[in-house]
């Protein structure tokens, strides 16, 4: 991929396939209008859809939070009337929606974000820090007291909050226990370095019609690649993907990683054909789900929506007692990032207002709404998830021990993306790097086309440590 097409992918992701974008999500909102009767217009918009796409929060949203806001605001002597847009699209179908009506000055009042383009909004100027569109209510919110300052941080770009966290999450490794029993593993597994884990997987390799370790690599798994891969070994290293605007490009440390895709792969640990099948996250769900693969590298979302036993993809009825789940282990002891022992990676969504509403202070209201303690754990129910607040994390997480366990253990030693414009080339630059030594290539020289291709990006040195 030439280096104008490498940066293509940077501007694509925001202004790339407009028209497509605009065809399956519909014409711009505009969120300065008025409602009946004097009433104040609101519109927040998030990319799911009732009966669709993350069904449960479109209906959360319209059920719940909007009706409640509006009698709330009534009440208060200041009638609103909220509509929610709904989308069921492609994730980058409904960023490319949301730049375009933000370029045009238009669009919802209150929108979803992931967290990962946040520093690519700000720098296209689309959104702005909170502060200055909702002024010091946004400073004075109470709600800010219940979320972790390293949870905040995926709202915020350099050194400014733009909006509210919706949510995190942490990576671990999961293994399944009847075959970790088989192969005269413990129970309790909690590997101490990389080694441990390599040494886990041969000993899971002596049984039959199983793959022994899934670390998803290559471009087909996409961001799984980075998220589940690349960047908690690259952490667990003691590397870094960036530093401020500056990215690192062929170091010690993605040597490392990279040697570690090689000593999977290279010896069978793994099942290559698994990273460039389109659907081949998937069947690694499956495979485990029935007994088929060791141990998988996952976000705590795999436990929740993929194997939970009745509302699970790849149900799995015992879960509970033959999943177990550990911490990614550093390289080796104390060699992670910070000297830590063991690291993760999170990432999640950013709850942003449009810059242009011509009512930031209803606008806040709604955010800090959708953030309220009542509306997280209206919208939890019975199940449990980690969310942005403190408070409700304490109330809920309690009725599942892994989610404890990921809240209390992982997300102390975790980290998080850059957010930054560059970041999904530079992502994607990694994935092939993986892809490379699945392939046979040495790490080595993986490492240095990726700081080939990261030249590429960036449109020269300038920007690149290593």
């Amino acid at each position: 991929m030439g280096g104008v097409a490498r940066r293509d992918v940077v501007r694509a992701a925001v202004l790339g396939a407009g028209s497509a974008a605009l065809a399956a999500c519909g014409s711009p909102l505009d969120p300065r209008g008025a409602g009946a009767d004097g009433e104040v217009a609101l519109t927040v918009a998030t990319n799911a859809v009732s009966g669709g796409k993350n069904a449960d929060e479109a209906d959360w949203i319209t059920r719940w939070v909007v009706p409640r806001f509006e009698r709330r605001k009534r009440a208060e002597g200041t009638p609103v009337r909220v509509r929610f847009a709904p989308s069921g699209v492609d994730d980058e179908q409904y960023k490319t929606k949301l730049a375009l009506d933000l370029k045009a000055h238009a669009g919802p009042d209150v929108m979803a974000l992931d967290g990962i383009w946040v520093g690519e909004f700000a720098q296209a100027r689309y959104i702005r820090p909170l502060r200055e569109v909702a002024g010091e209510r946004a400073v004075d919110w109470a709600g800010w007291a219940q979320i972790d300052p390293k949870v905040r941080s995926l709202a915020r770009f350099e050194g400014k909050l733009y909006g509210i966290p919706a949510g995190t999450d942490a990576r671990l490794l999961f293994f399944h226990r009847p075959l970790f029993r088989r192969a005269g593993l413990p129970a309790d597994w909690q590997p101490r370095s990389w080694a441990e884990v390599l040494a886990a997987a041969r000993r899971l390799k002596r049984l039959d019609g199983v793959t022994p370790l899934q670390i998803n690599a290559g471009t087909a798994m996409g961001e799984a690649t980075t998220m589940q891969g690349v960047l908690p070994l690259l952490t667990g290293a003691g590397g870094r993907i960036s530093d401020g605007e500056r990215w690192y490009g062929d170091t010690r440390e993605l040597r490392a990683v990279l040697g570690f895709y090689r000593d999977v792969y290279g010896a069978g640990l793994g099942d290559p054909r698994l990273q460039q099948e389109a659907k081949g996250r998937d069947k690694s769900f499956e495979r485990f789900a029935t007994g088929r693969l060791g141990i998988l590298a996952e976000g705590d979302y795999f436990w929740r929506d993929v194997i939970a036993p009745k509302t699970g993809t790849a149900p799995m009825k015992g879960r509970d007692d033959e999943v177990g789940y550990a911490l990614f282990p550093a390289r080796a002891p104390g060699a992670g990032l910070g000297g830590r022992d063991h690291v993760s990676l999170s990432g999640g969504a950013v709850h942003v207002l449009n810059p242009h509403t011509r009512h930031p202070r209803e606008a806040f209201a709604l955010l800090a709404a959708l953030h309220s303690a009542a509306a997280l754990r209206a919208r939890l129910g019975d199940s449990a998830m980690i969310t942005e607040r403190d408070d409700v994390n304490d109330a809920v997480l309690g009725r599942d021990p892994m989610l404890r366990f990921a809240a209390d253990k992982a997300l102390p030693v975790t980290t998080f993306r850059p957010g930054l414009a560059a970041y999904p080339a530079v992502s994607l630059a990694l994935q092939e790097a993986t892809a490379a030594v699945v392939a046979g290539r040495s790490p080595a020289a993986a490492a240095a086309a990726y700081r080939s291709a990261l030249k590429e990006v960036l449109g020269g040195d300038d920007r690149i440590i290593g």
